[in-house]
């Protein structure tokens, strides 16, 4: 399960570039480590940045929260070579998208 997980985030990395201007990758294997880089990114650093930035999130009713999907978006660009964002924009609009198209992969996938 955690494969085909993997397989289809990675999957939808790729149609992000394509939907997205300024997201690009240079081969699926860029796209298949950026997966993972995203995962690790999202399971240790997020939820730190989360808690600091709380105070922001509440004013902003959680929209702020979009703004830290982009930047952890814009961090795995950082760290994987092969993944580039042309600016935050790019990184912000590229994280929404791959946020709704998991979110309902995600929700097919859930054992009832």
């Amino acid at each position: 399960m955690i494969f085909l997980r993997w397989i289809l985030n990675t999957l939808v990395l790729l149609m992000v570039a394509y939907i997205v201007p300024g997201v690009s990758f240079t081969g699926f294997w860029a796209a298949l480590i950026t997966s993972v880089v995203l995962g690790l990114l999202n399971a240790l650093i997020r939820p730190l940045i989360l808690l600091l930035t709380l105070p922001i999130n509440l004013l902003t009713l959680g929209i702020f929260t979009l703004v830290i999907n982009g930047f952890m978006f814009w961090l795995a660009s950082n760290i994987v070579k092969g993944f580039d964002i042309s600016n935050f924009a790019a990184a912000f609009w590229g994280a929404v998208v791959y946020a709704g198209i998991t979110m309902i992969i995600n929700y097919f996938l859930e054992k009832k």
